[in-house]
């Protein structure tokens, strides 16, 4: 809950600088409004995390202009097939490595996983590089297209996990549990 109050007072004051830090006393507020709501949609797309807790915010979420990094709040169950697009870089930092991330799990404020989540999915297919599952399960089988997929210690696959070629497999790093078929296909 911490975490969550720190991004929002993040997301906030990031929307409050860029609306005040325009030099051109010309406009006028209906101008400022339209060039203040592109830099607020950038910086949440770039730095912040998307806490979620339903399957239409999941899936925008993890789309292209989706967050780096996606926490989920609950138990989801998603009745569409779910594509994790777009290249994101770690904390939002354009400099940073190429990183994405699914929390899937609850943690208090020393970072000590409180509960675990199940997202179930009839199909995720990765399509982001340098992806990161952690904590919780996904039920459903998973296809990883981009390089650098990694299954965490404590996340679970509880049906198949497929790659695109053996290239894509070879980057992979699975340190969790996949109940099904780990192979390319």
């Amino acid at each position: 809950m911490k975490l969550f109050k720190v991004l929002v007072v993040a997301g906030v004051s990031a929307a409050l600088l860029s609306g005040c830090g325009s030099n051109n006393n010309a406009a006028n507020d209906a101008g400022a409004a339209a060039t203040t709501a592109p830099a607020t949609e950038q910086t949440d797309a770039k730095s912040t995390a998307s806490i979620v807790n339903q399957a239409d915010a999941f899936t925008a979420a993890v789309s292209e202009s989706g967050n780096w990094i996606i926490a989920v709040l609950n138990d989801l169950t998603v009745d569409k097939d779910v594509v994790v697009a777009g290249e994101f870089h770690d904390k939002g930092d354009a400099s940073a490595a190429i990183y994405r991330k699914l929390a899937l799990y609850a943690q208090d404020a020393d970072h000590k996983v409180t509960a675990t989540y199940t997202l179930t999915a009839p199909k995720v297919t990765v399509q982001s590089e340098n992806f990161r599952v952690q904590g919780g399960t996904i039920k459903g089988d998973v296809y990883v297209e981009a390089n650098g997929f990694n299954l965490y210690k404590d996340a679970t696959i509880d049906g198949n996990l497929y790659y695109a070629s053996e290239d894509v497999k070879a980057t992979a790093v699975i340190e969790g549990k996949v109940t099904g078929a780990n192979e390319v296909k």
